[in-house]
């Protein structure tokens, strides 16, 4: 019988200062034209990595992209004591003997692909090195003889020595984040992960223009003669309210944990998402400007079938009410447009959903009032895993 997947949607509006969160090839702040205005634009990169970095450090089990596994490989062998060359080759090996023709790679073994894999894989493929260290001091010995004969091959990359099913075990292994995040890796078997998170650009909800921010560096030790400061430049900030989306397919993240033997792991795998997903915030230019807010409304919805945004509902720049600001006229905006969504779509596949707000609670348009982010992202777990009518 088909069973419709079932989506967590979370939507965030959250007032940023003077900040520059994602920056464009000139060091600008991003920005978008919509709705025939310009508004300042986070990719949901920029929003993803803090995300992802600060779930793996909550469980203490992190990932690693990278193209550079073999070199890495490598340094770790060279500091348990192996020679430099037999370290170099063992950790070719890894991506030589992963498949049938290795995978795809540059000369210096950095492989084509982006890798996502456990940071404790680098321990697990040197062990397997160890194991095989005997096969492989032969191969190197053979390859470096058979190079020495004949300089054609000098150039020749050497046999698969490794196991490959062991190889390929190792760097098709996963994390939570693996999990939530997904993994591309279409050259092994079982080494694709369809993500369960999907994430939306953050953009302002109202027109934000960038603005320039001139400043001066003064030089502490002047010489003399010298005048003014030692670095002028010029760079520019933006400000304003931001609507920001997710939405987690529940029931893809509960298959991608099918081999996970703990009981509770996707509960709190959306638990610590949904915290991370409203607290996190992107790096750039933190030092110069601080913008450490927290979302003024976090609204969520469970629900069966498909995931629903609420960006359409700012196509039409926000205006700032009479006293200025633009965060309650676009809380306005986004209950009203809930509003429409529930009437549009229905409530049948509705779940549950409520919100967290440093304004009035809208238990009415908005569903149960949460007192703290704590208190609304376990009740997301909840929801999101209860069980379905019969």
């Amino acid at each position: 019988m088909y069973a419709p997947a079932r989506y967590l949607d979370l939507h965030i509006l959250q007032a940023v200062p003077a900040a520059n969160l994602n920056r464009n090839e000139f060091q600008d702040p991003k920005s978008i034209t919509w709705g025939n205005a310009e508004r300042t634009f986070v990719s949901s990169q920029a929003w993803k990595r803090p995300i992802r970095l600060a779930v793996e450090g909550e469980l203490g089990e992190y990932a690693a992209r990278t193209r550079t596994l073999a070199r890495v490989l490598a340094q770790h062998l060279k500091d348990t004591d192996w020679p430099d060359d037999l370290a170099e080759f063992a950790a070719a090996q890894t991506v030589l003997s992963a498949k049938k023709d290795g995978l795809k790679h540059e000369s210096d073994f950095r492989t084509k692909a982006m890798l996502y894999l456990p940071r404790a894989v680098i321990a697990d493929l040197a062990e397997l090195c160890h194991d095989s260290r005997a096969e492989l001091e032969e191969a190197l010995t053979a390859h470096t003889a058979e190079a020495a004969d004949d300089p054609k091959k000098r150039r020749k990359e050497p046999a698969p020595v490794l196991n490959s099913k062991q190889v390929a075990r190792h760097l098709t292994r996963r994390t939570a984040s693996i999990n939530l995040f997904g993994r591309m890796l279409a050259e092994l078997a079982d080494g694709h992960v369809e993500a369960a998170v999907q994430i939306a650009p953050a953009f302002t909800v109202h027109r934000s223009d960038p603005q320039p921010d001139y400043f001066t560096t003064v030089e502490d030790w002047p010489q003399h003669g010298d005048k003014g400061g030692a670095h002028l430049e010029t760079a520019f900030l933006t400000a304003g309210v931001f609507y920001r989306f997710a939405t987690v397919n529940i029931t893809e993240l509960v298959a991608n944990l099918t081999h996970d033997a703990r009981p509770d792991t996707a509960r709190d795998l959306i638990e610590l998402f949904t915290w991370h997903f409203i607290m996190a915030m992107p790096g750039s230019r933190k030092t110069a400007t601080a913008p450490h807010t927290i979302p003024d409304l976090v609204r969520y919805a469970v629900r069966d079938a498909r995931p629903i945004s609420y960006s359409a509902a700012f196509e039409r720049p926000v205006q700032a009410d009479a006293r200025g600001g633009h965060l309650a006229p676009a809380l306005t905006t986004l209950t009203d447009y809930a509003a429409a969504i529930d009437r549009l779509v229905g409530t049948r596949r509705r779940i549950a959903h409520g919100h967290a707000t440093t304004h009035t609670p809208l238990e009415r348009q908005l569903g149960t009032h949460h007192a703290s982010f704590d208190d609304l992202a376990a009740a997301c777990a909840t929801a999101a895993l209860t069980a379905p009518a019969v």
